[in-house]
């Protein structure tokens, strides 16, 4: 089965963006809390409210949606969204390698501590590199 999609791949038959869609935005709101639970709620229901977007211009290649789509998924902010670790560091990582001019010194530091062994372990961070490679190739970086 991986020889076949090595294959099709290879010959541009059918393309990583057709074989692995983006899961819908929904999918990452935190089911499990309310935003009156979150000890910000304004910022939780804010969040919630603008994911859809966010996402949405995160696969599109922006900057600042990359920046916010990495930050939620890394801490969950303010319980609106579920935790992913791996995923929160493979967007760190696809913000360090999509070359945008507006990174600074606090992308930097994201990358170092998300993605760091104190934040994930190193099966966690390898899942995250692979996953980072694919979202590259799905965005067109």
């Amino acid at each position: 089965m991986q020889l076949l999609l090595a294959s099709l791949f290879a010959c541009g038959c059918v393309s990583l963006v057709d074989a692995v869609p983006w899961p819908a935005a929904e999918t990452f709101i935190n089911p499990l809390a309310e935003c009156s639970q979150s000890s910000v709620p304004s910022a939780c229901r804010k969040t919630r409210d603008s994911w859809k977007t966010e996402f949405g211009a995160a696969i599109a290649g922006k900057y600042r949606a990359q920046r916010n789509v990495a930050f939620c998924l890394s801490t969950g902010c303010d319980n609106a969204i579920q935790p992913d670790k791996i995923l929160g560091c493979a967007w760190q990582i696809v913000i360090a390698k999509s070359g945008h001019s507006e990174t600074d010194s606090a992308d930097t530091i994201n990358l170092e501590h998300f993605c760091g062994s104190g934040y994930i372990d190193q099966a966690g961070r390898q899942a995250a590199d692979a996953q980072a490679k694919a979202m590259l190739i799905m965005i067109g970086k």
